[in-house]
C-alpha cells in the first residue's frame, strides 16, 4: 500500500507513548495519577445535560444540521456582547467548530497553500504546527523564552519572514507555558499584522481560567483586531463540555465566510443536541464559570506550592489548567524524566518535547484530578527522592 507523503511528518503521537506506560503500570496493578492530558474532569452543569438530553430525545434533531442554527448563532453574539463587550454580526463573523482541534486544522488549510510561511509560538500546542503541516506550509517559530515571561517578542521576527508570512498563531492565556500577554503586546501584534498583510489567529480558551482576581478579555475588543484576524474560543474547559466538541471561530468576515465554506464541503455541522446544550451552557446561569476557575486554583495551590516547598522550582501559573516546570540538569530529555518520574512515583507528566523545539527542557502538569490526588502526587514526588539536589537546565 502507498499513503500520502505528508504523513511522513507524523510519528506515533507523544499521548499515545504515555498512555501505554499508564497501561503498563496499570496492569501492574499500581496507581497512577494522571497529570499528562488536559481533559477536563469537572463535569457541564446539570442545567446544560439536561438541555442536551432533552433535545437528545426529540426525533427531530437527528437530521443533518448543515450549519449553525439561528438560535446557536445569536446565543454566541449575545455571549460576547455580554461577556466581552464585542459586538459580531451573528450572520457573517461567527462559525461553529466541531472543537478547536478541529477548527485550527481547518482553518490552515482553508487559507495555506503549500510553501506559504504560517508563524506559531515556541512551545506551542501541537495542532498549531501541525495543521500548517497538512496545508503544505512552512513553519516558522516564534520563541516564547521565560526571560521575556514567555510573551513572543514581535521585534525579534526577522523582515524576510514577516515579509513571506501569510498567517500567525497566538495564543494567550497560554497553552503549554500558562503566560498571559500585556495589553501593550496585542497592540503591538495588530501594527505589525498590518504593516506586512498578515492573517491573525487568537486562540483564547483559556479566557475564564485565571486566577488571583484577574480578569481576562477577548482578542477583538482592541481597535483594529477585527482587521487582521480572528479568535478561537472553546466550551470545552469553562464548562466542561469537552467531549461534545464545541468551538467556534470569531471575527473577520472573510477569513470566517472562507472557513464556513471549507466545513460546508466537509463536514454536515454540528449535532443539534450538542448546539441546544451550548445554547444553554452560554446563556443560563454563568455562576458554573467562578466554580470552576475557583477549583483550577485550588488545585494548583496544592500542587504547586507542595512541590515548590519539596524542591521544584516553578513559575505558579498566572492562568490555564497547566503547569509548566523545569526539569532536573541530570537528565539529558524531558522525556528521560518523565519515564524516571513515572517509575518512582506513579506522577504522568507530558515531556516539554512535544510542543516544539523550545519545549525542550520542561514538563506540562495538567491540573485534572481533584485536589486530594494533587495532594498525592506531592507526596508521592516528595518522598521519591527525585528531586534531590535540583538544578535546573
Amino acid at each position: 500500500m502507498k499513503f500520502a507523503k505528508r504523513m511522513d511528518q507524523f510519528g506515533e503521537g507523544v499521548f499515545s507513548r504515555l498512555a501505554e506506560m499508564r497501561k503498563e503500570r496499570t496492569a501492574a496493578g499500581k496507581r497512577v495519577i494522571d497529570l499528562s492530558i488536559g481533559a477536563p474532569n469537572i463535569p457541564p452543569a446539570k442545567r446544560i445535560m439536561e438541555a442536551m438530553a432533552k433535545a437528545v430525545m426529540d426525533p427531530g434533531n437527528y437530521v443533518y444540521a448543515i450549519s449553525d442554527t439561528r438560535a446557536m448563532l445569536k446565543a454566541v453574539a449575545d455571549w460576547y456582547k455580554r461577556r466581552y463587550s464585542v459586538e459580531l454580526d451573528e450572520n457573517t463573523e461567527i462559525c461553529s467548530l466541531i472543537g478547536s482541534q478541529d477548527g485550527l486544522a481547518h482553518i490552515a488549510l482553508s487559507i495555506l497553500d503549500p510553501g506559504d510561511v504560517m508563524m506559531v509560538p515556541d512551545p506551542c500546542y501541537p495542532i498549531f504546527a501541525d495543521g500548517p503541516k497538512l496545508a503544505g506550509a512552512e513553519l516558522y517559530y516564534m520563541p516564547q523564552k521565560r526571560e521575556y515571561d514567555y510573551v513572543i517578542q514581535l521585534r525579534d521576527i526577522p523582515e524576510e519572514v514577516a515579509r513571506r508570512a501569510k498567517l500567525m498563531l497566538v495564543s494567550y492565556p497560554n497553552n503549554p507555558t500558562a503566560a498571559m500577554a500585556p495589553l501593550d503586546f496585542y497592540k503591538e501584534l495588530i501594527e505589525f499584522a498590518k504593516k506586512y498583510n498578515i492573517i491573525v489567529i487568537h486562540d483564547n480558551a483559556y479566557s475564564e481560567l485565571v486566577f488571583d482576581g484577574a480578569a481576562w478579555g477577548s482578542f477583538l475588543e482592541l481597535p483594529g483586531a477585527r482587521d487582521v484576524g480572528v479568535e478561537f474560543n472553546s466550551l470545552s474547559k469553562t464548562y466542561g463540555l469537552a467531549g461534545a466538541r464545541i468551538g467556534y471561530c470569531l471575527g473577520n468576515a472573510n477569513v470566517v465566510g472562507m472557513l464556513k465554506t471549507l466545513k460546508s464541503n466537509i463536514d454536515y455541522g454540528m449535532f443539534l443536541p450538542i448546539q441546544a446544550a451550548a445554547i444553554e451552557a452560554i446563556s443560563g446561569d454563568q455562576s458554573i464559570v467562578a466554580e470552576t476557575r475557583a477549583a483550577y486554583e485550588r488545585r494548583r495551590d496544592v500542587l504547586c506550592d507542595g512541590l515548590i516547598a519539596a524542591g521544584w522550582p516553578m513559575d505558579k501559573p498566572k492562568g490555564t489548567m497547566f503547569v509548566w516546570a523545569p526539569i532536573p540538569a541530570k537528565y539529558a530529555t524531558s522525556e528521560e524524566f518523565v519515564k524516571a518520574l513515572m517509575d518512582k512515583t506513579g506522577v504522568l507528566v507530558t515531556p516539554g518535547s512535544a510542543f516544539g523545539p523550545s519545549g525542550e527542557g520542561y514538563v506540562r502538569m495538567a491540573l485534572v484530578q481533584s485536589e486530594e490526588d494533587m495532594q498525592q502526587a506531592v507526596d508521592e514526588v516528595n518522598k521519591s527522592g527525585i528531586l534531590k539536589d535540583f538544578s535546573s537546565k
